[in-house]
């Protein structure tokens, strides 16, 4: 019997069990280090290594979690449940290791116990210390362990000796809970900085985080299906309140955690780091590395203003680098910023309408290329991802993002940037490098899953990689295949992927509508890859076609489409699926007055508006887990697109859902709405949705609500993740009247 597409989605996890991941190079190039389980539906995360020497023992599992925990159940923390929330994390295992610069030796966290690897023998072995564990990281050397418990920053020599907190937390006469080397919510949720501290290049010391979340509220997330637990408390900053105190120390580790904190440093354990927080309190990014002084870069509360500092690790001082200003807002970014070996700073910076890689005040890239991350540092050049820029030609491929490097210094130095995943056919591509071996994972449009290929880069100069060895996926491979149709549409050319059912020819007629995006910032849909659509080619096949389209404030265009959002998250996302559900219906056979929606999170949010807001377009709506009043997330995200609620209660109103003309139209413009939300979600709390309920109910307006008991906003459990779809079409073919 074949499995279902909703039930084999559910129990591969989208398709993402058994694929290799998390890949760690070795800086001479001769080892790979990454995670991947044993199966498609194995859930359970090994700790592999790959030898490329022609002579090596080739792939081996250096940490196989049933061994280690001797068959037993794995036991998470509270601590580690919440970091796997913050980064989307649904699998088990090893699901996250650092390794010390040579790449020999591995530390992970196992069912909250301390381990590391021998990378070369391929072996593990127990450490023994004060468990939960969270985030385990060895010195650049290998002597060294340091690792987080209970909010405790501790180190460990890799023999198990000399053991020893380095910072304590603490509970506040506020109520509050000062911890060490965590990342606090919003840095975690939405900076992508999980990390709460940093080794020295020489593993002598530390720079770590000390987190105070007192000035934060406090919300209580309850279970309704078991009153008699107690509810959750949350420390959530919500837009226009206060969040956590954080600031930067450095930790002498041979001079002892006890010494008091001193400006000089001078004999003390501890130093502070100093730059003016009240100006800019967040600290977005730490690099520390033997080209250069640590770096930070910290941001302003509005983001519009930035700076990258240099401290001084001898008094904690610090001194701006390169300083940053923007009227929307300032894009945080993968892989910098950081130094070239020479000790030149690499950025990634909106200059001419562009966005574009920098060494210095030099830029590396044209408008052609839209940069969207820096994946290496090498000697010479920079490794780097990028899509399509403003200036790249009409006939750039849709959905694109592809691998590049550009040469600062040597023989490349004459001649810009060249390509480095291939160029014959569109794709989505990452990478990771160590020494001349690139790991390059690619996706394609008409194949499941991604390549994954160790490749050797010419030593100096430009030229072809070689292929050195395929890193084996053992994902399941879908039961159905996606057919999306890329193309830009409209006046503004808004990248969309269209998808008929299967077999459906030209001539069988229109079909009803099904609009399928997140449509918001930092969530990119419309991709030139095969499994990222398959939910909707799912739906396709249940007799809709599917449009998925990427308006303005999505990422991978230019810097002006994804700021057009600044102050008016509502009009421009909805403007921009209304015309690119208008503009392809002049070619494909789109039923314009049996038109529906769907989407989670942002998506959710958009779908609930387009009901809402223009009924005359959307027929029904499903609307998971969305944002309705904006005042209710959190600090960071929120506050960079509409600015702080107390300054601009205007502007929130006008994007929120709770406060729509559209709860007060006319009987005959009500739609069909299907509201879906986990109550133990954390990131967009359940009162969103109740409130929602609770103003359709008061203008008298008639609508379903599916409350998720136990469930968070990345929807984990199998049989959930399943159901929702069924249950998904099921509403929309009876409210499209779709047989």
């Amino acid at each position: 019997m074949v499995m279902s597409f909703p039930r084999q989605h559910a129990r591969t996890q989208r398709f993402t069990l058994g694929a290799p991941r998390a890949f760690t190079v070795a800086p001479d190039g001769s080892r790979i280090v990454f995670l991947r389980s044993r199966g498609g539906t194995d859930r359970t995360n090994l700790l592999w290594v790959r030898e490329l020497s022609p002579d090596g023992p080739g792939e081996r599992a250096a940490a196989d979690p049933a061994a280690l925990l001797g068959g037993a159940d794995e036991e998470l923390s509270p601590e580690e449940r919440a970091r796997r929330e913050r980064s989307r994390e649904g699998s088990a295992g090893v699901v996250g290791y650092a390794t010390d610069t040579a790449v020999e030796t591995a530390a992970f966290a196992l069912s909250g116990r301390l381990f590391t690897a021998d990378l070369r023998a391929a072996v593990s072995r127990e450490i023994p210390t004060p468990t939960p564990v969270v985030d385990p990281r060895p010195s650049p050397d290998g002597r060294r362990v340091a690792y987080t418990v209970h909010g405790a920053l501790r180190v460990v020599d890799v023999d198990g000796g000399a053991d020893r907190a380095l910072a304590e937390p603490e509970d506040t006469p506020g109520g509050g809970r000062v911890t060490w080397g965590l990342a606090e919510f919003v840095a975690a949720e939405e900076m992508d900085r999980s990390r709460g501290f940093w080794w020295s290049p020489d593993g002598t010391r530390l720079l770590a985080a000390r987190v105070d979340d007192t000035p934060v509220r406090r919300w209580w997330i309850a279970d309704p299906a078991h009153p008699g637990s107690e509810p959750a408390e949350v420390a959530y900053p919500a837009a226009g309140t206060p969040n956590a105190e954080v600031t930067l120390h450095l930790i002498d580790l041979d001079a002892g955690a006890d010494g008091a904190d001193g400006a000089d440093g001078a004999g003390a354990g501890r130093t502070e780091v100093v730059w003016d927080r009240d100006r800019y309190p967040y600290l977005a990014r730490v690099h520390w590395s033997a080209a250069g002084p640590p770096l930070l870069l910290v941001q302003s509360r509005d983001q519009r203003s930035q700076l990258h500092l240099t401290v001084d690790t001898a008094t904690g001082r610090t001194a701006p680098l390169h300083a940053d200003e923007d009227p929307a807002w300032l894009e945080l970014f993968h892989g910098v910023p950081a130094w070239t070996p020479d000790g030149r700073l690499v950025r990634i910076a909106d200059e001419g309408g562009a966005r574009v890689l920098m060494v210095g005040d030099r830029p590396l890239t044209s408008a052609a290329l839209h940069v969207e991350a820096v994946l290496d540092i090498g000697a010479e050049d920079v490794l780097f991802s990028a899509s399509a820029g403003p200036e790249a030609p009409e006939d750039a491929p849709v959905g694109e993002i592809a691998v590049y490097r550009a040469w600062f210094r040597g023989s490349g130095d004459q001649g810009g940037w060249e390509r480095v995943s291939p160029e014959d056919v569109p794709h989505v591509a990452s990478a990771v490098r160590g020494g001349d071996t690139v790991v390059l994972s690619t996706a394609v449009p008409d194949r499941p899953g991604a390549r994954v290929e160790a490749l050797r880069l010419p030593e100096s100069g430009k030229g072809a990689p070689k292929s050195r060895a395929v890193i084996e996926s053992h994902a399941e491979t879908p039961v159905l295949t996606a057919r999306p149709r890329l193309s830009r549409v409209g006046g503004r050319r808004i990248p969309t992927a269209v998808l008929l059912p299967t077999g459906y020819r030209d001539g069988d007629g229109v079909l009803p509508v099904l609009m399928d995006p997140y449509g918001g910032p930092h969530g990119r849909r419309v991709v030139a890859a095969h499994n990222p659509h398959l939910t909707s080619q799912w739906f396709a096949d249940q007799g809709f076609a599917v449009v998925v389209a990427d308006g303005r404030g999505t990422p991978g265009h230019s810097p002006a489409w994804e700021k057009a959002v600044a102050g008016d998250l509502a009009g421009v996302t909805l403007d921009d699926q209304v015309e690119a559900l208008h503009a392809l219906a002049e070619t494909h056979p789109l039923d314009l007055g049996r038109v529906g929606i769907r989407g989670w999170s942002y998506g959710g949010y958009l779908a609930a508006l387009a009901v809402l807001r223009r009924p005359d377009v959307f027929h029904a709506a499903v609307a998971g887990a969305p944002v309705t009043d904006w005042r209710l997330y959190d600090t960071h995200y929120t506050e960079r697109y509409l600015g702080l609620p107390q300054e601009r209660p205007e502007v929130y109103a006008a994007n929120s859902l709770v406060t729509d003309e559209g709860l007060s139209a006319p009987a005959d413009r009500h739609r069909p709405l299907m509201i879906v939300h986990g109550l133990a979600d954390d990131n967009v709390v359940a009162a969103h949705t109740l409130r929602l309920s609770s103003a359709l109910l008061a203008a008298g307006r008639p609508h379903e609500v599916l409350p998720l008991s136990g469930v968070t906003h990345m929807t984990p459990q199998e049989q959930v993740a399943e159901n929702l779809l069924l249950l998904q079409v099921a509403f929309l073919k009876r409210a499209l009247g779709v047989a």
